[in-house]
This record gives C-alpha cells, sequence and structure tokens, in this order.
C-alpha cells in the first residue's frame, strides 16, 4: 500500500483484519490464543483497545501465522492477505506430465484460457494438428492397444481446441519440419504415405484455421526455445518430459511472452508462406 496511514487508523485496521481473519479461518479467541502462546485476555484486548497502540512484531507473527495470512496485511502494509511462501508457491507449480494426448491438466490450462491468445512452441508437431495416423504410429509404443480408445477419447478435446475462441499461435522449429518430411530421427520408421498425408493435413488446416491459427517456423541455431506454452496473461508452462513446470507471476509470463514473440518477429517461414513451404516439402 502506498497511502500513509496514521498510527490509530492502522490500529484499528489491525483489529478489523484480525478479526476477518479470525472468522475466515473459523479460529475463535481461546484457540488463537493456544496457537500463538498468550493469554486469550490479550486476544481479547488486541479486539476491543481503541487505542493508537498495536502489539509487538512478535505477537502480529505469531497471529498472521496461526491464521494464515501475511503479518504485512494485518498491519495494513499491503492489500494482499498471502504470505510469501503462499504466493510463490500459488506462482510456481510442477505437475506431472503423462505421456498421453491432450492430457486433464494440459486441458485444464486450455479451457482456463479460453479467449486469450495461447502461444505455444510444441516439443514435436503440435498433437492438434496431427492425423489419426500420425497420432496411432506416435502413441502406440506407449499405450498398446488402447491407442485407438485414447485417440477416440481424445478427439473432443482436441476438437475443442481447434474451434475454440481463443487464436493459436505455434512455433516449431524448422529442422522438426524437415526431419519428419524426411523420416528421419525422431520420425525415423514413418511410413511414406502417412507423412504425406500429414503434410497435406497440416497444409489445410493452416488455410482453413488462419488468421484464427498462425504456424511459423523458426531456425533453432539463431534462436533457441523449450518446449513452453503462454496462457495469455494467466500463465506460463514449461514441458520438461515428465513434469509440467507452470508459472503464473506477471513478470515470469511477460518474460515468456516476449520470448514467444521474438520467435515469430525472426521466423524463417511466417504463417502466410506455410502452406508454400509445405508444398516444397512433397
Amino acid at each position: 500500500m502506498s497511502d500513509k496511514i496514521d498510527k490509530r487508523a492502522r490500529s484499528e485496521r489491525f483489529r478489523q483484519r484480525l478479526d476477518q481473519a479470525m472468522g475466515t479461518s473459523g479460529i475463535n479467541q481461546s484457540a488463537l490464543a493456544r496457537m500463538t502462546g498468550v493469554d486469550r485476555s490479550t486476544i481479547s484486548q488486541l479486539l476491543k483497545d481503541k487505542g493508537a497502540r498495536l502489539p509487538n512484531a512478535q505477537v502480529v507473527g505469531e497471529c498472521a501465522s496461526a491464521l494464515g495470512v501475511s503479518a504485512d496485511w494485518l498491519l495494513s502494509l499491503t492489500d494482499n492477505p498471502e504470505r510469501a511462501e503462499d504466493i510463490v508457491a500459488n506462482a510456481l507449480t510442477l505437475t506431472e506430465a503423462p505421456r498421453a494426448l491432450v492430457d486433464e491438466q494440459i486441458f485444464a490450462w486450455h479451457q482456463e484460457a479460453a479467449g486469450y491468445k495461447i502461444r505455444h512452441v510444441p516439443a514435436g508437431l503440435p498433437d492438434m494438428l496431427k492425423t489419426r495416423e500420425l497420432l496411432s504410429w506416435e502413441y502406440s509404443p506407449h499405450l498398446g492397444r488402447t491407442t485407438e480408445q485414447a485417440i477416440g477419447a481424445s478427439e473432443d478435446r482436441l476438437n475443442w481446441m481447434r474451434d475454440s475462441s481463443s487464436d493459436y499461435e505455434i512455433a516449431l522449429p524448422m529442422h522438426e519440419m524437415a526431419s519428419f518430411a524426411r523420416g528421419e530421427g525422431y520420425y525415423s520408421g514413418l511410413p511414406d504415405d502417412t507423412r504425406l498425408a500429414q503434410i497435406a493435413h497440416m497444409r489445410q488446416l493452416s488455410e482453413q484455421l488462419y488468421p484464427r491459427l498462425r504456424l511459423y517456423l523458426f531456425d533453432a541455431r539463431q534462436l533457441y526455445s523449450a518446449p513452453v506454452t503462454v496462457f495469455g496473461p494467466l500463465l506460463a508452462v514449461l514441458y520438461l518430459g515428465r513434469n509440467y513446470l507452470a508459472f503464473r507471476d506477471t513478470t515470469r509470463v511477460q518474460g515468456f511472452t516476449e520470448h514467444f514473440d521474438a520467435l515469430v518477429r525472426e521466423a524463417t517461414v511466417t504463417a502466410r508462406s506455410l502452406p508454400d513451404y509445405l508444398d516444397s516439402l512433397t
């Protein structure tokens, strides 16, 4: 808070916020006294004293800890009641990333960010642009006999993402697309007809969904990016393989946004020129 307040007003706000926090947490005076190691009469005095005096720092800290709020909030030094450790915990989370098509967590983030621009650097070709044949080839080693069931169950989610109110910008390294077209590296063993059908499918979608979906290819020798998705101003998620690392604090989300926008600005193949580039691969 930037506004200065006098001691009497600060003391009054302390009483109000202490009472508010006790009501929210369901902790009464007796319980708070036990949790803070002071007499019940001390808590009663804190709530009723109309003077300008504030309790000492230890009592304020113990009350804040017991009630799950920050001492700064009790003292009207901030309007955010969250403790610093809770703010950090909420701003940065590590969640499991199962080897699956559009898992529950990813889909929930897409739904949360509906209407915002979603910026995406995939680990490979983006799932939302893959043919059923490519999905089957890619996920069969992990899902076995349940592959077709998994693809079927995910189609609604993939279609929702394609048809959502969000704008999608996807930035993909050029070498990923080139390796796919040649059937090299990760895509070694992929049948030629599956590769050609996938390229044609991407070309069709890139024109059909443009400008709501824009796909760019960047030169990873000039600019590198780990797999990351930025869900509007809400959060940015790094893909680590077995886990997602999600950031919700404004500064880091803005940093990831600027990183992605640099990939788009420096793209070798723009969204407008992508169809011609895909034609050159076949």
